[in-house]
């Protein structure tokens, strides 16, 4: 485990950019999902899990596999 794993980490101005366009993209489909889906356990599991999807998203954007931040 790198060092900094649990210490933030500002990301630069290119990566801000991609997290933001997954971000959106995440938005964008639990918008769908909430239209479509019918509320209920399922529904909530569903979208909890997009949420961490999307937090992963954004860790892989700004770490290597190493979990050393990207340059």
């Amino acid at each position: 485990m790198h060092p900094s794993t649990f210490e933030y980490i500002k990301p630069p101005t290119d990566q801000i950019v991609k997290m933001e366009l997954v971000r959106k993209a995440a938005a964008d489909y639990a918008a769908i999902l909430e239209m479509h889906i019918p509320d209920g356990p399922d529904k909530t599991y569903l979208l909890r899990k997009l949420r961490e999807v999307g937090m992963w998203a954004n860790v892989a954007i700004s770490r290597l596999p190493d979990g050393t931040p990207r340059a």
